[in-house]
């Protein structure tokens, strides 16, 4: 009688973890659901992918001396941030960063946390063109709810550029006489040692 009961309380405690360990199963995979729900339908999403994007930006490659070619010219009509036209020929004989970008294109987006920091330590020195073919309302809401200092340059559709206009986050980097030295088509992270080394040399030429 007595091994029956013991018996019978060993079954009720198994079965009792048993539930236990079902009920731990089940919450784990909810919260799981929850989570990849998360980053399409919530903002906590859109911080997550940009997250993951800047975490897998690698070096920007530079291109070695033989490999270097120049840009065509430096006739190229843009627009500025307050939506004024100039020519790109004021940056002949400066060393010359430029991305594309568009609010709506998440690499590009992800990468300009390193294009600012970038732009906070060489301007006045170097050029930067961070473009985008979009209108000015979402660039310039997109730069207030980040805190974005650099200057948005405005992409004319349809004018003739003396570079490849490449798709976002494409980015070339180019020295005083208009060699490209770095040829970019990937997300990058531009605060790094490989581009304060190359930018220094540039800069001392």
């Amino acid at each position: 009688m007595i091994k029956a009961l013991d018996n019978l309380r060993e079954f009720f405690s198994f079965e009792k973890n048993h539930q236990m360990q079902i009920s731990k199963k089940t919450i784990l995979n909810i919260l799981l659901i929850v989570f990849v729900l998360s980053f399409f339908v919530t903002p906590l999403g859109d911080y997550g992918k940009v997250l993951l994007n800047r975490i897998f930006a690698t070096t920007p490659t530079v291109i070695t001396l033989n490999n270097r070619s120049h840009i065509s010219d430096y006739n190229w009509k843009l627009k500025d941030a307050d939506w004024n036209y100039f020519n790109f020929d004021r940056s002949k004989g400066k060393v010359v960063f430029i991305t594309f970008w568009a609010t709506w294109h998440m690499p590009s987006r992800a990468q300009l946390k390193g294009v600012q920091e970038l732009y906070d330590q060489y301007k006045g020195r170097v050029h930067f063109y961070i473009i985008t073919d979009e209108e000015r309302a979402d660039p310039e809401e997109f730069m207030t709810k980040n805190g974005y200092t650099f200057p948005i340059t405005y992409q004319i559709i349809g004018e003739p550029a003396p570079i490849k206009i490449l798709k976002p986050p494409g980015s070339y980097i180019f020295d005083k006489s208009g060699l490209i030295t770095v040829h970019q088509t990937a997300i990058s992270d531009w605060n790094n040692d490989t581009v304060d080394k190359l930018l220094n040399e540039l800069l001392n030429e």
